[in-house]
């Protein structure tokens, strides 16, 4: 069984929040208890709260995925993330009519009691939460959860931080980057029991959070289009790959039938938990440190075969594997198996 969710105390999200924003792993690199505590207190002003993997109002459905944040930063009605979610996503420059059918599956969603999630940004996205704006709203964001990207939204922005849920994994004041939205993606894929496609070109960014989705046992649903629109052959694709074809909310909600009458799934234990309680020196976490650092790469590994290859207790390994996980140095992947980033 997994423990009851508590609240962290004050000097345990402080802990979490050093190792988590620390570049480099040990003593040295987790010295940044000067900047944790400013970023505590940033948020506080914003009038945003660091909520931790584990503790009560944390979204539930993102608890259950291999590589959920340990921390997110949260603004709003953080109730409405209690709510199921479906995530509605799509293309920036998509065409009106597939912003209006975005726009009113999101609101028929939302009054079927469905939280909807997105990425806020243009196009697709900044239409699905227009249309569920009254009825529960939750924005993912690329960047920190002051960040406005992009600037067009800044209304919307605003309107969902006092209306909906504003969620953001990276520190107040950063700025969005190219390798931050596949890191936003799966949020918006891992807080919802599907993701719905409703434009994508055969590239589109869109196509990640959907096989974000899969990678995390959800469901992923796409709109079908004409074949002469670029903007419309990634959802065909996806729906020739086995997608739900959603023509209106009924399709969605037909197939999630059992799981909005059934409670959560139990939530899986803690990545974030302790490695087994031996004690280990820290000379000999420096020298595992090196070898497990050795043996990763961008090309996934098993954790059994990194313990094997490093000749060292599981006990050490898992220690060092944590650390990395929590500084964000590695991202778990299908199959139990890592990745260096």
């Amino acid at each position: 069984m997994s423990p009851t969710p508590r609240p962290l105390k004050d000097s345990e999200r402080l802990d979490w929040l050093r190792l988590i924003r620390s570049e480099n792993v040990g003593p040295v690199g987790i010295g940044s208890k000067a900047e944790a505590e400013g970023e505590i207190a940033d948020l506080e002003k914003l009038g945003a709260k660091l909520v931790a993997w584990g503790e009560p109002g944390y979204p539930p459905d993102l608890a259950q995925i291999d590589d959920a944040p340990p921390l997110i930063s949260m603004k709003g009605h953080l109730h409405l993330t209690e709510k199921r979610g479906i995530a509605v996503v799509g293309a920036r420059n998509a065409s009106a009519n597939g912003r209006r059918f975005a726009r009113e599956i999101a609101a028929e969603l939302g009054r079927n009691g469905l939280a909807v999630v997105s990425g806020l940004a243009r196009g697709i996205d900044a239409a699905a939460h227009e249309g569920s704006l009254s009825t529960g709203t939750i924005a993912v964001l690329a960047g920190g959860i002051d960040t406005i990207y992009p600037e067009e939204n800044r209304a919307l922005q605003e309107s969902i931080s006092e209306r909906g849920v504003l969620l953001a994994e990276m520190p107040p004041g950063t700025e969005p980057k190219a390798s931050h939205f596949p890191r936003r993606n799966r949020i918006i894929s891992g807080c919802a029991l599907g993701t719905l496609v409703v434009e994508a070109a055969e590239r589109s960014g869109s196509l990640i959070t959907a096989r974000f989705a899969l990678e995390q046992g959800r469901e992923v649903f796409a709109v079908p289009g004409s074949p002469l629109d670029p903007r419309c052959r990634g959802t065909n694709r996806l729906i020739r790959q086995g997608a739900t074809l959603v023509e209106e909310a009924d399709d969605i909600l037909a197939e999630l039938k059992a799981q909005l009458v059934s409670p959560l799934a139990e939530r899986r234990k803690s990545p974030f938990s302790a490695a087994p309680s031996a004690q280990v020196a820290e000379s000999e976490l420096e020298a595992a440190r090196k070898k497990v650092l050795e043996l990763l790469s961008p090309s996934p590994v098993a954790v059994d075969e990194l313990i094997r290859q490093c000749q060292l207790s599981p006990a050490i390994v898992l220690t060092v594997l944590l650390e990395l996980d929590l500084a964000g140095r590695i991202e778990r992947q299908p199959g139990n198996t890592l990745i260096l980033l």
